[in-house]
């Protein structure tokens, strides 16, 4: 099948954890075969941040990292949507586009015949309902989204017709374990500082946390404010700014142990989604503690898979657990990457959006046959 995917990035991963799962997603189609054409904006924020902080050697890293992986760059000038979907099969949408653009390829898609989804990634629907009951869906065969909250927002404010779960997943053709390299830090954490989604939850969790232990610690990420940087400096937590995605399975192999601190977002409205950072943990074989969020969806099996610290003490009393019980963490790691293994890599989220589309083409062929039989009655 052909694919058509327009997305704010698949080559920057700057501030933006969305192309790590798409870039996932993308190997394993075209590895099965499938062709894969991927759109971002010539000027999309997420590069133009990445270039003028890095330069254009970061460019060449990702292609180095993801030979089979390229975009096709667009102005709103230059986008020819007849031409991008000629032959298409499947067309997905991110939810980061403009929306103005989301309506005309729900509209372009349904002139070709071709299927057409909107992927949804963000709290938005949750948060900022006006910006997403103001999107045209009424051309989408249905969304994808990242959460059973988000899709039933969808379904109950009626913005869509059909909508599915789909959980973001690790890309274990990367992240995996890399017994190879000594741990020789005690904790790495890998985030952006998220402006003031976070700001407190990442002192009581991780800054305090790690200060009070005095571990040995690093910190990877984009966008902290003077006053987080001399937080880190105040606890002796080594901050190695950007770093790319592609990379942080070795960051975690050099660790004994890492933290997820959720967004509010995460933790007050949009309770059973992870972030993909506990996917890819998980994947490396790194022991995890995270701070409180609720899986109702049963991915995971807290306790086993990962910790959780209810406040800073618990988090202070988990990570001197890990650091001195080797058994511990040893177990931690292998349930966590076992369960990872099982039910959570990017193949298991293309089996199910390839069952999705096969859902999708059974309803129509009987809807045809139905229509075909009103005819002759």
């Amino acid at each position: 099948m052909k694919f058509v995917l327009f997305y704010h990035s698949l080559i920057s991963d700057w501030n933006h954890g969305n192309a790590h799962f798409l870039r996932g997603v993308v190997s394993e189609l075209i590895a099965r075969g499938h062709r894969v054409d991927v759109y971002e904006p010539a000027e999309g924020w997420s590069l133009k941040n990445l270039l003028e902080e890095q330069g254009a050697h970061a460019i060449a890293t990702f292609r180095n990292a993801y030979p089979e992986l390229m975009s096709r760059f667009y102005t709103a000038d230059s986008l020819n949507l007849d031409a991008a979907l000629e032959g298409a099969d499947v067309c997905i949408v991110h939810e980061w586009n403009d929306p103005q653009l989301i309506k005309e390829i729900g509209i372009s898609a349904a002139a070709a015949g071709c299927r057409a989804l909107f992927h949804d990634t963000h709290h938005r629907a949750a948060t900022d309902r006006d910006s997403l009951a103001a999107l045209d869906l009424s051309d989408y065969d249905g969304v994808l989204a990242f959460g059973k909250v988000i899709c039933d927002q969808y379904l109950s404010n009626r913005w869509t017709h059909r909508a599915w779960i789909w959980h973001e997943a690790a890309d274990v053709r990367r992240f995996h374990p890399k017994p190879d390299i000594p741990r020789q830090h005690d904790l790495v954490w890998v985030g952006n500082w998220g402006d003031d989604e976070r700001s407190q939850e990442l002192r009581e969790f991780l800054i305090e946390p790690v200060a009070a232990l005095k571990l040995d610690a690093e910190i990877y990420g984009v966008r902290y404010p003077p006053e987080a940087l001399a937080a880190l400096t105040d606890a002796s937590i080594r901050y190695r700014g950007w770093l790319p995605n592609h990379r942080v399975p070795e960051v975690f192999a050099g660790a004994k142990c890492t933290v997820h601190v959720p967004r509010r977002a995460y933790t007050q409205t949009l309770s059973g989604i992870p972030t993909i950072r506990v996917f890819e943990a998980l994947a490396c074989g790194i022991p995890l503690v995270c701070a409180p969020w609720i899986d109702d969806e049963k991915l995971f099996t807290p306790g086993a898979d990962y910790l959780i610290a209810r406040d800073g003490s618990e988090m202070h009393a988990h990570l001197r657990a890990i650091l001195e019980d080797h058994e511990l963490a040893t177990s931690l790691a292998a349930q966590g990457l076992q369960t990872i293994t099982e039910k959570h890599t990017c193949a298991h989220r293309v089996d199910e959006l390839l069952g999705i589309l096969d859902q999708l083409d059974r309803e129509q062929r009987i809807r045809n046959l139905k229509r075909g039989m009103q005819l002759h009655a």
